[in-house]
C-alpha cells in the first residue's frame, strides 16, 4: 500500500521544523509538508496523492473542521474516508514543546500512526436485543422527558410528586425507596422498599392525620423514621406495614441519578448524574436494543478459568468494572461482550490471552512502541541521547482516551493562548482505549524496545472504569520488577486535570528528571510476541508469552543480582511436598502443561506456568505450593546441561508397574498408603497372587479376585 504522510505547521504557530520533521519519516511512498495544509496546502496534497498514487494518508491535523476539509478532499480523489488518519502536532507537540522537541516528536507521531495503521482490526459487530422499559428513580424530570419514546416507571424513593410540574401521564409511578439493584443491560432488578403496600386506596387518611410531611400523597408512603404504631390502624385497607414490605421491579435501563459511580460506574443502561444530553441520547438509541462494534476477541480454549470443578484464575472476572464477565461456573468464566465498554481491563488481566482487545490489539501498540523509540539515521540527529537537541530522554506514555488525552489537549489550548506556562518535557504517547488497558506486558515491552520510562497517563479520580488512582498496584508491582532487574524505578502514573496544568508539568517533569538512560540499545527489538515453544498453543502477544520475551530481551543488557524477578503476576513456580503421591490431578488440570508426570517424579515448566493457582487448589494431597515471581535460574537458557532444560523434576517418586500385565497405574506412595490402610482387611483374598494384591492393576486384580471366587 502506497502511504503519504502530509505535516502542516498550522499557519507557523507549532513550532515545528518541516524539513527536519520530514527526514524523521520512515516507511512512507513521500513525506510532504505545508504551512496551511487544510487551506492553501490543499492544492498540493492533491497533487502529490495523484502523482504517488497514494492509498494510505497519515497527515498532521487535529482540528475536526480542518480535518473534515481534507478528508473531502481526499474522496474527491477516490480514497475512502477512513484511508486519512490524523496525528496531533499541535496540541500535543507544536504548543507545549520547543523547536527540537516538538519536531522529533511529531515525526515520532507519524511514524507511530503508521506502523499501527498496518495492524488495525477489521470492524466487527454485534446485537443484543431489549425491551423499551426504563426505571427512573426519584427524577421526575427525566421520567417525563423519556415518556415519549420509553416504557418509563418513575420509583418516587421517597419523593410526593403530588405537585409535580412534569406531565406524567404517560408515567408509571411506583412507591418506594430503592435497597438494591442487580442485574444488567436488559435484565435489571431493582428492589424496593416501602412501608404501603399495593393494597393502599390512595384515601389520604394516612396523609390528613400522619406526622406533618412525613408521609407523602402521591404515592402513599411512610416516612422510615416515623415511629408512630397508631398509624396502621388509620389505613381502612390494612395497607401499612411499619416493618416495610419489599418487592423487585425489572426494567431494560435504569436512570439512578443519586447511585454513586463507584456502585454502577460505566455500565451500559445504569446512568447516575449529571444527566447530560448526552446520556439521554444514549437511553433512547438503547431502546429495543444495541448493535455495538465487537470489542473482544476470544479464545475460551486457553483459559486458565478452571477444570473439573476447580476454580483456576479468576484474574478477569476482578478487573472487570462493568460486570461483562462472570463466573458462571466454579471452572468457568463467561463474557457478556454485549455489556463490554472497551476498557481492556480483562484483556491486561489475563495471562493466557483467552481474552484480547479488537482495536487496538496488543501487536498494534507493540508496532507503535517500536516506532516510536526506532532511531533514525540523520546528520543533525534529536534521538533520544543521540545529541543535545530533540529528545533527550524516551519515554512512552500510555494515554487514556478519556479524560486524560482530553486533559493535555487543553493544556496545548492553555500554552497556545498565553493563558499558562505548559513546557512539559516530550513524551512519547500511545493512544489506549483506557488505563486499564495497559498491563505488565506493555510496560516491559516498552522497556524492552528501549524506553528509559513508561508513564501511564490516566484519569484518576474522575475515572468511571477502576476510580481513584486505578493503576497504583501496578506501579508498585513493575517498579519491584524494574528494580529486581536492575533497571531502578522505570514506571508512574499521572492523572492530569484540565485546570491544574502546573502540577502536571512539576510531576511529569520530576519524573522524567530522574530517569537514568536505558541500557537497552533502541531500534533492535522488534515484538513476536511469544515464546519459543512450539507445544504452547497460546495466541501471540498473550501477557505471560509478551512479558516473557520482554523480560529476555532486557536481560541481554542488564545483571541482575536477583534469581527471582517479584512482581509480575503473571508467572508462578511450583513448590511440590513429601505429601505428593503423583496422582495425575494436577497435570490434567493445569490449563497450559506446565506439568507433567515421569517414571520418576513429577517435572514443572516455569516458562510455562500463568501462576493460576488451579493445581495447588486441585491436589488432593494439599501438596503443592505456587508462588508468584520470575525465577531466572528456572528458564531453559540458564539449565544449558540438562538433557531437556525447560523441565524442572519438583518431586522425585517412581510409578509402580503392574505385576502381572506391566501397566503403570499409580505411584508406590500411594500404593504403600493404601496398603497401610487396608491392607489387614484384605489379606489372604487372592491366594494365587505372586506378591500383594496392591502390587497389580484394577483390571488384573478383579481377575485374580475372580479365579479365587470360582475354586
Amino acid at each position: 500500500m502506497n502511504v503519504g504522510a502530509f505535516i502542516c505547521s498550522c499557519a507557523g504557530t507549532c513550532d515545528i521544523d518541516l524539513e527536519e520533521a520530514r527526514e524523521g519519516i520512515d516507511d512512507v511512498e513521500v513525506a510532504a509538508s505545508s504551512r496551511l495544509l487544510c487551506q492553501d496546502g490543499l492544492d498540493g496534497l492533491e497533487h502529490v496523492v495523484e502523482e504517488y498514487d497514494l492509498q494510505q494518508l497519515v497527515v498532521t491535523c487535529p482540528e475536526a473542521s480542518a480535518q473534515e476539509k481534507i478528508t473531502e478532499a481526499a474522496t474527491e480523489l477516490g480514497l475512502h474516508p477512513d484511508a486519512v488518519a490524523f496525528v496531533d502536532q499541535r496540541e500535543s507537540a507544536g504548543w507545549v514543546h520547543d523547536e527540537p522537541q516538538a519536531t522529533a516528536k511529531t515525526a515520532r507521531l507519524v511514524n507511530a500512526r503508521n506502523a499501527g495503521l498496518e495492524e488495525e482490526a477489521i470492524h466487527q459487530s454485534l446485537s443484543h436485543e431489549t425491551g423499551d422499559a426504563v426505571a427512573v428513580v426519584g427524577d421526575p424530570e427525566t421520567a417525563a422527558g423519556l415518556a415519549e419514546s420509553a416504557d418509563v416507571t418513575l420509583i418516587a424513593d421517597g419523593n410526593d410528586f403530588a405537585d409535580t410540574e412534569y406531565d406524567l401521564d404517560d408515567v408509571t409511578i411506583e412507591r418506594g425507596r430503592v435497597v438494591a439493584v442487580d442485574g444488567s443491560f436488559g435484565e435489571f432488578e431493582l428492589t424496593l422498599r416501602s412501608r404501603v403496600t399495593e393494597d393502599c386506596i390512595s384515601c389520604m387518611k394516612c396523609v390528613h392525620e400522619g406526622p406533618p410531611g412525613k408521609v407523602t400523597r402521591h404515592p402513599v408512603d411512610i416516612d422510615p423514621d416515623v415511629e408512630d404504631e397508631s398509624l396502621p390502624e388509620l389505613c381502612p385497607t390494612d395497607a401499612i406495614d411499619l416493618e416495610g414490605v419489599e418487592r423487585t421491579l425489572e426494567a431494560d435501563q435504569v436512570v439512578y441519578p443519586d447511585a454513586t459511580d463507584s456502585a454502577r460506574g460505566g455500565r451500559i443502561g445504569f446512568y447516575t448524574a449529571p444527566l447530560t444530553a448526552s446520556k439521554i441520547a444514549a437511553i433512547e438509541r438503547q431502546l429495543g436494543g444495541i448493535t455495538k462494534p465487537e470489542f473482544l476477541d476470544l479464545e475460551m480454549d486457553v483459559c486458565a478459568a478452571g477444570d473439573s470443578s476447580q476454580a483456576g484464575c479468576n484474574e478477569c472476572v476482578e478487573a472487570c468494572p462493568h460486570g461483562a464477565v462472570e463466573r458462571s461456573r466454579i471452572d468457568e468464566v463467561e463474557f457478556h461482550t454485549e455489556l463490554c465498554q472497551n476498557c481492556g481491563a480483562c484483556t491486561s488481566s489475563c495471562p493466557t490471552g483467552a481474552t484480547m482487545l479488537r482495536e487496538p490489539s496488543n501487536e498494534r501498540i507493540a508496532r507503535e512502541v517500536e516506532a516510536l523509540l526506532t532511531p533514525d539515521e540523520v546528520e543533525r540527529s534529536w534521538i533520544p541521547g543521540r545529541s543535545g537537541s530533540g529528545i533527550d530522554e524516551a519515554v512512552v506514555a500510555f494515554v487514556c482516551s478519556e479524560s486524560a488525552e482530553d486533559a493535555l489537549q487543553e493544556y496545548g489550548r492553555l500554552a497556545a493562548a498565553g493563558r499558562a506556562e505548559v513546557d512539559y518535557p516530550p513524551i512519547l504517547p500511545v493512544r489506549v482505549n483506557c488505563t486499564d488497558t495497559v498491563g505488565e506486558a506493555h510496560v516491559m515491552h516498552a522497556l524492552a524496545a528501549s524506553a528509559d520510562g513508561v508513564a501511564i497517563v490516566g484519569c484518576g479520580g474522575s475515572c468511571l472504569h477502576s476510580g481513584p488512582d486505578p493503576k497504583a498496584e501496578l506501579v508498585d508491582r513493575l517498579n519491584r520488577a524494574t528494580t529486581d532487574l536492575d533497571l531502578g524505578q522505570r514506571v508512574e502514573f499521572f492523572a492530569p486535570s484540565p485546570d491544574a496544568p502546573d502540577e502536571f508539568v512539576d510531576s511529569v517533569s520530576t519524573f522524567v528528571d530522574g530517569l537514568e538512560d536505558s541500557p537497552v540499545p533502541a531500534g533492535e527489538h522488534e515484538a513476536t510476541g511469544g515464546i519459543d515453544d512450539p507445544d504452547r498453543e497460546n495466541p501471540a502477544f498473550d501477557s505471560h508469552g509478551w512479558t516473557l520475551e520482554s523480560v529476555r530481551t532486557i536481560l541481554e543488557h542488564v545483571e541482575p543480582e536477583r534469581e527471582v524477578i517479584r512482581g509480575l503476576k503473571d508467572f508462578g513456580q511450583v513448590e511440590v511436598d513429601d505429601a505428593c503421591t503423583l496422582t495425575p490431578t494436577c497435570s490434567n488440570l493445569c490449563p497450559t502443561d506446565a506439568l507433567r508426570r515421569t517414571k520418576t517424579g513429577l517435572e514443572f515448566n516455569h516458562e510455562r506456568c500463568v501462576s493460576c493457582d488451579l493445581c495447588e487448589e486441585g491436589c488432593i494431597e494439599d501438596a503443592i505450593t505456587v508462588h508468584d515471581g520470575l525465577d531466572l535460574s528456572l528458564l531453559p537458557e540458564n539449565r544449558p546441561d540438562e538433557d531437556d532444560p525447560a523441565w524442572t523434576t519438583v518431586f522425585e517418586g517412581s510409578m509402580l508397574e503392574c505385576r502381572s500385565c506391566g501397566k503403570e497405574f499409580t505411584s508406590e506412595r500411594s500404593a504403600e498408603r493404601i496398603k497401610g490402610e487396608v491392607g489387614d482387611l484384605v489379606a489372604g483374598m487372592a491366594p494365587h497372587a505372586d506378591g500383594s494384591i496392591f502390587d497389580y492393576c484394577s483390571d488384573c486384580r478383579s481377575k485374580l479376585l475372580y479365579r479365587r471366587s470360582g475354586e
